[in-house]
């Protein structure tokens, strides 16, 4: 059975020689709380408390998650990720291996792929994917249409390889890797949008590991400015990844900052969906959500979550990470964690890799599984957990 997130901390505490108390007078917190994430009593999910905990204990935040998520997930998903795997290789020792396309098939092709990210279709994104990076890596290397090739390849690899890496728990190595690919591309472009798409790309490739100053030297230095309707939702789009840095970072001034700024953006840009973002409104109430649980202000995740209109959010994607993480705040609120079950679910349900593949949910899972005593949501909570590779 593949260990949680809890037993890998335990795992390497024991392995540093570290007690409980000098582990979490480290990290920041008390000997009794670190004794109940590694028991699974409470949830791991917060990202400062993930770089806090791998600081306490000398490694790579990457290393509290790599042996928790199941190793084999469904075949075709296993295949295509063989396969994602070979063609960033391929790309990265200049031999893409692939069929010089035209630049309107391969705008085709992209389209299709990042519409079935948007919808959460990973089988089918992890089935084109694989070619569309030989064959448009080769079109690059043919020297036509330069330009409109090097906007596809930064769009694909941070809307497409990126972003379905995560979902189904690659590698966050894997996942730089396509970041790189993007920013490699955007620095040939040099146009000041398409940066900044790369820079949101590699702006959360850090995050993941724990690079937060780096993170914030990305963001910075990226400004896409705001003479069209695209570089306004991309700055929009920076803006939040700002405010998740700053929560992450514990700076509550700078955060909130980010937020209405980003707030004051989209009531201008209207509900978008310049370079598959879908900035607007709806979508920035979906991120004061996360920063608010990033904070640990569970009871005013749940505030903001009843004020979203779920049916406004313009992508699959995002109705399932608003589902998921209004169960992660219902899960810490006394007397809701039925309803925290049911919203779990229907993320499940919309997208089962960003339950069923990722860490720091399958420790709500866990936490849950603790305490939850209805029957109906237990029954629901268990098959959750089987699904997620967790012991039950």
């Amino acid at each position: 059975m593949t260990p949680t997130l809890g037993q890998t901390l335990r795992r390497l505490r024991h392995a540093r020689g570290k007690s409980l108390a000098v582990v979490a007078g480290l990290a920041g917190i008390s000997p009794s709380y670190l004794s109940r994430l590694e028991s699974g009593d409470r949830a791991l999910d917060r990202r400062s408390l993930i770089v806090a905990l791998a600081d306490a204990l000398d490694v790579a935040p990457s290393e509290l998650a790599q042996n928790t998520v199941a190793e084999i997930g469904p075949a075709g998903e296993e295949r295509a990720l063989i396969e994602v795997r070979l063609a960033l290789l391929s790309v990265g020792m200049q031999a893409p291996n692939g069929v010089r396309q035209p630049v309107e098939a391969l705008r085709t092709r992209v389209a299709e792929v990042l519409t079935a990210q948007r919808n959460c279709d990973h089988a089918l994104v992890g089935d084109h994917l694989p070619g569309l990076i030989h064959d448009l890596h080769a079109s690059l290397r043919a020297g036509r249409d330069e330009w409109e090739l090097l906007r596809l390849a930064v769009l694909t690899h941070v809307q497409g390889t990126q972003a379905w890496l995560c979902d189904v728990g690659a590698q966050q190595d894997l996942a730089w890797q396509a970041a790189t690919l993007a920013r490699v591309a955007a620095e040939r472009l040099d146009e000041p949008t398409f940066t900044a798409i790369s820079a949101f790309g590699n702006a959360f490739a850090l995050l993941g590991a724990g690079g937060l100053d780096l993170m914030e030297q990305v963001l910075t230095s990226s400004d896409p400015g705001t003479a069209t309707s695209g570089a306004r939702q991309m700055s929009g789009m920076l803006t939040l990844a700002s405010s998740l840095l700053a929560a992450t970072q514990g700076r509550d001034a700078q955060q909130q900052a980010a937020l209405d700024r980003a707030t004051d953006l989209a009531a201008f840009t209207g509900e978008g969906n310049a370079f598959w973002f879908g900035f607007g409104p709806a979508n920035v109430g979906v991120w004061q959500l996360s920063v608010a649980l990033e904070c640990g202000e569970h009871a005013r995740a749940v505030r903001i979550a009843e004020q979203i209109d779920p049916s406004a959010l313009p992508a699959t994607t995002r109705r399932a990470a608003y589902y998921r993480d209004y169960g992660r705040a219902l899960a810490r609120v006394p007397r809701h964690r039925d309803t925290a079950v049911r919203m779990l679910r229907e993320a499940e349900r919309l997208s089962p890799a960003r339950i069923q593949r990722q860490p720091s949910l399958r420790t709500v899972l866990t936490e849950l599984l603790t305490k939850t005593r209805s029957e109906s949501a237990r029954r629901e909570l268990h098959g959750m957990a089987y699904r997620s590779g967790l012991p039950v």
